[in-house]
């Protein structure tokens, strides 16, 4: 931590937002540079992933420098409050990215397309359309609301179409053709029964 700069004041930080916002590459340079070590100490917490702590670094960079192009200082007082979101979300957003944690989950395999024809998965239905890079920072909250609501929220038949689908409680991650072979059912039948259960996961996150 001592081998970075200190951060910024409140009032240097403004100065130097607004010579950025007036088109001054080198304010953006010293408003990432006066914030790493935030970034660091952020990075941390996630030490104990298989990450080396230079790569946390230089991802939580990542999720520093949107936030310091996307900051808006009439919905946040300071950046370093909403850098410090951004940060985390980066770091989440990686972290669920690698083969291991997506095959630990197993919400990331296509499920269909929406109407623009964009591929969507599981995981796309307790997020919202127009989630920005703060609002990511909840995933983890949300994912663990839908797993824990998988029982209460769905029928019995649901239940087992969606944990073979997707690999969810040490079941085996099946295709459609395979779950219909397990449960002596049709293939199209186990796409109606997938596509109403997340019709139900979906009233989970709807406000």
């Amino acid at each position: 931590m001592k081998t970075f700069p200190p951060p910024l004041t409140s009032a240097e930080e403004q100065h130097f937002l607004q010579l950025y916002l007036n088109g001054d590459p080198e304010a953006k340079n010293i408003l990432i540079e006066r914030n790493l070590r935030l970034v660091a100490h952020i990075a941390r917490k996630y030490q104990c992933s298989d990450e080396e702590l230079d790569d946390l670094i230089s991802i939580g960079t990542i999720g520093l420098i949107k936030a310091i192009s996307t900051f808006n200082s009439g919905k946040c007082t300071r950046l370093s409050t909403y850098a410090a979101r951004c940060i985390e979300n980066e770091l989440l957003m990686m972290m669920r990215s690698k083969k291991k944690y997506a095959r630990d989950t197993s919400l990331y395999e296509p499920i269909g397309t929406d109407r623009e024809g964009n591929e969507i998965n599981l995981l796309d239905v307790i997020e919202s359309p127009a989630a920005d890079v703060v609002e990511n920072c909840y995933l983890q909250e949300n994912l663990r609301l839908l797993l824990s609501s998988l029982g209460n929220t769905l029928s019995d038949k649901e239940y087992q179409v969606i944990c073979f689908r997707y690999g969810l409680f040490r079941y085996p991650e099946l295709t459609q053709r395979e779950i219909a072979g397990r449960l002596n059912i049709s293939r199209s039948y186990v796409s109606r029964i997938e596509k109403n259960a997340i019709r139900k996961l979906k009233t989970l996150f709807r406000l």
